[in-house]
């Protein structure tokens, strides 16, 4: 299968043409099966089935907030305020409670036996008094006794806040320690309910007795409880009823379900909305959406399939053939060209219905705002669109902690034909297996399948020496890389029109030498391109000139004509892979820098890849797909020219990730430029104060409230206050002050070099986020590790 017919699959439902682009490099990998191979693991997404996946909340939250199952918190409380307020009023509550049941056992609280008069026949009592005459009589004594003791437990309960209390300090609890707390209230209540049961003497609460009172006061005698079975019923409905209040406090109904559940085995569920399709079924293709949900239900579908079918459905021009596809090819529908439907690993959560993964949560700190403390930290392109800054020490979490979940979710994204995704870093970095990309470039590596295109399929001399031009000496400053442009468009334009392809790196050596024999074969090649001659000519009259920039760029250049390198940069090669591709196709594409005593060659590719990227992504006339290159290390890569690319990507639907150890490794004059070029600018825990100093001025300064408390001494003017006072400092130590507390709005940094430097745990970053429409996100502590 050639690349052209390879890429049909991508192109949408519509069936639309694009533009001619640049040829795809193919993997050497197996014949390609008759149908896409099925994933070789379940969906991460909520590691439960892709219905419910689909039909997870992700509601419309702040930039950079994980959105799958997001729950907002609730508002703040000054818990522990609360808390002794609460208890204050509970234990004043409780002794008047007190109080007032012991005045009424006494008998000492006026008109105290007056409704029970009135309730009453006379006969009951002897005149005058409220002495029994009966054992009715003490019966209903006993059944009044009852009914003030549950007046005042609800004024108690009532005036002292205790539902409150019992919220606050009970049932916010999680379990099962509230199920606990609710337990040990519960047996402590029963001991002073039915105290006889466990043989203790002292006197029961008048819960039990007075409703057993009562129920010979109805009955009209004591028959009632010679039938054992109806006592015994009647002991444990009121043993219930003890126990129902604390059962809801306790939540213990709820600890059983979620213990019955766990217990049980999974019951199959009915499909939830969106796995139903709702979306097509709205726009009357329901026989693709009854196909779909067949696909899913059947578990013939993963997280992949659905957001690659959900983009296309997005971006169809006709429904119809977006049915026909459908019918045709279930979920393998519009199948990334490789055949892949899966990763052959994960390492990150990902949510790829919004295209987001997870990197870590906000920490827990008071820097960070109440509302996201907790909360899931995530990255996607439409953040990743302004570009990404990390600067952090080895051993920060840089790789392990954004780049590789970033290159992981751009290349799932790019199965869904949603983006293609350009990873560089040094030989052997963990950015996942070779089985995770559709091409690997390792210059220097004879088993490397795929060569790399210094000129990235260019046409034009001019182009191709531009960014040619700041990868060989973009890094200096003794160098105008325009002229350096120039010079090796006087070169590459003629040897391109006789040859009709650009010179290898041992050839444009040569050129660059200003090596005779190549030149006269150069011209002898160009006898009736009078303007291509004059190219050259222009080319030998700066040979030997101070300002010539010839020989700087053929010595850079030698580091790529090293006999590691023989066979490689040749545009005559077999399988060259061009950056150009990456604009027209959703390609994953990793590329292996050598690093061991190559070093300057390394810098030199990075920075030729970056000056590829940002040149050729601008010029793509389509924005079909998103376009990221992620630099594992980009010491010594960024130029002027590139930091302007940066800066322009937005608007091409592209942006770079790039990591750094320190911001020294960027030259000087272009820190300031580069913090303002990206939109996205992340600080690791073991940064300099130096590079701190930097973040903290990109991210500027915002108004706080302070307040400063001052000590005054107090002079008392009477004797007798002035022996309390000094009475009062002997046993504390401390002359008697007053405190004057003044708040003051200030400007301070958000984050301080200081802080940045000594005050982040380990494994956490200060992260501030722009979006492609220019929303914002303050500078937040994230724990990479949540």
């Amino acid at each position: 299968m050639d690349s052209e017919s390879g890429m049909q699959g991508t192109q949408g439902a519509g069936g639309g043409e694009r533009q001619a682009s640049a040829p795809v490099p193919r993997p050497a990998r197996p014949p390609r099966p008759a149908a896409p191979p099925m994933p070789r693991q379940a969906p991460p997404a909520a590691r439960g089935s892709v219905a419910e996946w689909l039909a997870a909340r992700r509601p419309k939250t702040q930039p950079g907030v994980w959105r799958y199952e997001y729950e907002p918190r609730p508002p703040e409380r000054d818990t522990s305020a609360i808390g002794r307020k609460l208890l204050v009023w509970m234990g004043l509550s409780f002794l008047v409670g007190v109080l007032l049941w012991s005045l009424w056992r006494r008998g000492t609280l006026p008109y105290q036996w007056a409704p029970l008069k009135i309730f009453t026949p006379d006969s009951w009592w002897w005149p005058g008094t409220t002495s029994p005459r009966d054992q009715k009589a003490n019966e209903a004594l006993v059944v009044y006794q009852g009914v003030a003791f549950a007046l005042i437990v609800f004024l108690v309960g009532r005036f002292g806040a205790w539902a409150e209390g019992i919220q606050h300090f009970v049932v916010r609890r999680p379990q099962p320690a509230r199920a606990v707390v609710a337990s040990v209230a519960a047996v402590g209540v029963l001991v002073f309910v039915w105290p006889d049961a466990l043989g203790l003497s002292w006197r029961p609460l008048p819960i039990a007795n007075p409703i057993l009172s009562l129920v010979v006061l109805l009955t009209g005698g004591y028959g009632f409880f010679q039938v054992p079975v109806l006592a015994y019923l009647l002991y444990a409905l009121i043993t219930a009823a003890v126990l129902w209040p604390f059962a809801r406090i306790g939540g213990w109904l709820d600890v059983w379900s979620a213990r019955r559940k766990k217990e049980a085995p999974p019951r199959p569920t009915a499909a939830p909305a969106r796995a139903g399709w709702a979306q097509l079924r709205e726009a009357g293709q329901d026989q693709a959406a009854d196909v779909l949900t067949a696909e899913v239900a059947g578990g013939r579908m993963n997280d992949v399939d659905c957001a690659r079918v959900t983009h296309a459905w997005r971006h169809t021009a006709d429904p119809a053939a977006f049915t026909k596809t459908v019918l045709k090819q279930g979920a393998g529908a519009w199948a990334h060209p490789s055949g892949q439907r899966d990763l052959p690993a994960r390492a990150a959560a990902h949510d790829l219905l919004v295209g987001q993964v997870r990197i870590g949560s906000f920490a827990s700190d008071e820097r960070n705002p109440y509302a996201l403390r907790g909360a899931g930290v995530a990255l996607d392109p439409n953040l990743l669109g302004t570009s990404l800054l990390a600067v952090g020490p080895p051993g920060a979490g840089k790789t392990a902690g954004v780049v590789r979940p970033v290159v992981e979710s751009l290349a799932l994204q790019a199965l869904t034909g949603q983006c293609a995704v350009l990873a560089v870093c040094a030989q052997g970095t963990p950015l996942g297996p070779d089985d995770q990309y559709d091409v690997v470039v390792r210059p220097g590596d004879r088993s490397s399948v795929h060569d790399l295109d210094l000129y990235a399929d260019a046409t034009d001399a001019d182009e191709a020496a531009g960014f040619l031009a700041e990868g060989l000496v973009g890094d200096l400053d003794t160098v105008d890389p325009r002229r350096a442009a120039t010079a090796l468009a006087q070169l590459l334009g003629p040897y391109r029109e006789a040859h009709g392809t650009f010179p290898s790196v041992p050839v444009l050596r040569e050129l660059l030498e200003g090596d005779p024999e190549a030149f006269a074969d150069l011209k002898g090649r160009l006898l009736a391109d009078s303007a291509m001659r004059r190219e050259l000519d222009a080319r030998q009259r700066q040979f030997g000139t101070a300002s010539d920039p010839g020989p700087l760029l053929a010595d850079r250049l030698a580091l790529l004509d090293r006999p590691i390198f023989s066979g490689f940069f040749d545009p005559a090669a077999a399988r060259p892979f061009s950056v150009r591709a990456l604009a027209h196709h959703p390609l994953r594409v990793r590329v292996d820098l050598p690093e061991q005593g190559h070093e300057e060659a390394s810098r030199l590719l990075a920075r030729l890849l970056l000056a590829q990227f940002t040149s050729v992504v601008r010029g793509r006339g389509g924005r079909s797909h998103f376009a990221c290159l992620v630099l594992d290390d980009a010491a010594r890569t960024v130029t002027a020219e590139t930091v302007r690319g940066i800066q322009r990507l937005r608007s091409a639907h592209a942006g770079v990730v790039l990591g750094l150890r320190t911001i020294g490794e960027v030259a000087e004059p272009l820190q300031g430029p580069l913090y303002a070029a990206v939109g996205c600018r992340m600080a690791f825990s073991g940064v300099t104060t130096w590079d701190g100093r930097r973040f903290a001025e990109a991210w500027g300064t915002e108004w706080v409230e302070t307040e400063e408390v001052a000590q005054h001494a107090v002079f008392a003017q009477q004797p007798l206050t002035r022996a309390l006072h000094k009475a009062r400092q002997m046993v504390t130590g401390k002359a008697v002050t007053t405190d004057a507390v003044t708040v003051r709005r200030v400007e301070r940094e958000r984050w301080s070099a200081s802080d940045l430097a000594h005050a982040l745990p380990p494994g956490h970053a200060v992260l501030s986020l722009t979006t492609v429409r220019g929303e914002h996100a303050p500078p937040l502590l994230v724990d990479l590790r949540g």
